[in-house]
C-alpha cells in the first residue's frame, strides 16, 4: 500500500505501519537492537578497554591500601584515646612485650593492599579469578586474625580485639575490591566484550 504523504509531504506514521496510541498520536519506533552480554550486570557488553591490566590491579591495591591505612590510623588513635596498651609479643624470638609503633600501623595495611594486588595480578585472565583471589586473601587474613587473638596471656584482650578489628577492616577494604577488578578479566566475561569503533576525525576540526 503506498504511503500517503502528510501535510509537509512526509509519509505519516500510520501509513508506515506504526500503530496509533490510545490517547492520540503514534507509538515511537522500536529502538535499534544492541548486543547484550548475559554474563554482565549491564545490558550492553562493556568495551574492550574495560578488561583490567596489571597496572589496573596494582592501582586498585594502592587505593585500597591507602584507604585501609587511614582507617587503621583512625582506629589506633581511638584506642590511644581510650588508653589501650598496644603491646604485643615480638614477632621473632621471645622477650618482653613491645609497643606497636604508629609507623607499623601506617605501613602494614598499605603493604597488605600491594601484596594482595601483586598476587591477584597472577590470576589475570584465569577463569574464576575473583573466587581464587577472595579465597586466598580470606585465608591469609584469617591467619593474621588468629595471630592477633592468640597472643600470650600478658597481652590484654582489649589489645587483641583492637588488632583483630584493624585486620578485619583491612580485609573488607582490600580483598573484595581487588577481587572484583581481577574478576572483570575473566575469559568468560571478556569473550563478550565489544570493540568500539574509533571516532572519525573530521578534516579541519
Amino acid at each position: 500500500m503506498p504511503s500517503s504523504p502528510g501535510p509537509l509531504g512526509v509519509p505519516s506514521p500510520t501509513s508506515r505501519g506504526v500503530p496509533p496510541r490510545s490517547g492520540g498520536g503514534t507509538a515511537p519506533e522500536p529502538a535499534e537492537e544492541t548486543a547484550s552480554n548475559l554474563n554482565s550486570v549491564t545490558p550492553v557488553s562493556p568495551p574492550m578497554f574495560s578488561i583490567p591490566t596489571t597496572r589496573t590491579v596494582l592501582k586498585a591495591g594502592w587505593v585500597t591500601g591507602v584507604t585501609s591505612t587511614i582507617v587503621c590510623l583512625c582506629i589506633r588513635a581511638l584506642a590511644w584515646i581510650f588508653r589501650v596498651p598496644f603491646e604485643v609479643k615480638p614477632l621473632v624470638g621471645s622477650g618482653p612485650l613491645q609497643s606497636v609503633p604508629w609507623l607499623l600501623v601506617f605501613a602494614v595495611p598499605l603493604a597488605a593492599g600491594m601484596i594482595v594486588s601483586l598476587v591477584a595480578a597472577i590470576f589475570l585472565g584465569v577463569r574464576r579469578a575473583a573466587g581464587w583471589v577472595t579465597t586466598l586473601g580470606t585465608l591469609a587474613f584469617l591467619g593474621l586474625v588468629y595471630l592477633a587473638l592468640s597472643q600470650p596471656p600478658a597481652v590484654l584482650w582489649s589489645t587483641r580485639i583492637w588488632l583483630a578489628v584493624m585486620i578485619v577492616l583491612t580485609w573488607l577494604i582490600v580483598v573484595p575490591q581487588v577481587a572484583r577488578v581481577v574478576g572483570d578479566g575473566d575469559p568468560k566475561l571478556a569473550a563478550a566484550y565489544r570493540t568500539l569503533p574509533s571516532p572519525e576525525v573530521t578534516p579541519g576540526a
